[in-house]
């Protein structure tokens, strides 16, 4: 969801912690986007969304809400304000820039729902007011690695689910053909048996639950549900955990890279100006 090298107009350009172009302090837009990019302001907004969040949980209690309704729905409305505003100043400081970055866009998108009424047909988003907490993922630089090494993670994963609905719909049709006659409500159809392999997967109740009841009229039944716990469970779910602790290990050696880059440039710099220094006094 981060911006990627399009986003900068050459391999010069210089992006702030939120991927967007640095721009010249001179200028207005410049002297806004230097003040979204502070420490102390990408703080407050993420305590403005924490706080947030816990408001939102007060509005779930009937009990908190007859005895502070009105301050509950105030301060509610003063964090949604907040939000909108910083919105509205990402807007002005990096203008088109601003929907290069899919971290901008999503937080625009989670503003957006929050300023739909909720009433009438548009009564479900007042529930889906709550992502709003989501937004502490764009502006916290570590939970953002965590997400981009996931979604970095999705092309391979694709492989894996792919394997893994083939070893279910295998085993569901098994299943269906070897236990539907003794036990119709596990095994009845392809979709029960789906979801009782599904369960016996995550070992959720799977031995007294459903294994040994099967195995008191089939004796043999742990030769099937045996290996398919072993290739699920201890093979196909660890490759996914394989592959998406790869991606998070290449964004932490990406990040690694840009902070060494812009380390090294501006030791550049700095020599540059020593070099100019010593050659005007010479």
């Amino acid at each position: 969801m981060t911006a990627t090298s399009a986003n900068a107009e050459s391999p010069e350009t210089k992006l702030d912690s939120g991927g967007m172009p640095v721009q010249e302090t001179t200028t207005l837009r410049g002297k806004v986007a230097a003040f979204l990019d502070r420490s102390a302001v990408r703080q407050g907004i993420t305590g403005v969304i924490v706080f947030n969040a816990l408001i939102l949980g007060m509005e779930t209690s009937d009990g908190i809400m007859a005895a502070a309704g009105d301050v509950i729905r105030v301060l509610d409305t003063l964090c949604l304000s907040v939000f909108v505003i910083e919105i509205v100043l990402k807007l002005f400081a990096h203008r088109l820039y601003f929907w290069r970055s899919g971290w901008n866009v999503f937080d625009f998108v989670i503003v957006g729902i929050s300023l739909v009424p909720g009433a009438g047909a548009f009564t479900v988003l007042r529930a889906l007011r709550i992502l709003r907490l989501l937004r502490v993922v764009s502006v916290t630089p570590s939970l953002r690695r965590v997400v981009e090494g996931f979604l970095k993670a999705l092309p391979g994963m694709g492989s894996v689910f792919l394997l893994m609905g083939m070893i279910f719909y295998i085993g569901a049709v098994m299943a269906t053909q070897l236990f539907k006659h003794s036990f119709p409500e596990w095994f009845g159809t392809i979709g029960a048996s789906a979801y009782s392999l599904f369960q016996i997967m995550t070992l959720e109740s799977w031995s007294m639950g459903i294994v040994r009841p099967v195995m008191e009229v089939y004796p043999y039944a742990w030769a099937f549900f045996v290996p398919f716990i072993m290739m699920t469970t201890f093979a196909v779910v660890n490759l996914l955990v394989g592959l998406i602790v790869n991606s998070m290990q290449d964004a932490h050696h990406e990040e690694d890279s840009v902070k060494t880059d812009a380390y090294r440039d501006e030791v550049l710099k700095r020599l540059e100006t020593i070099e100019k220094r010593l050659s005007e006094r010479g």
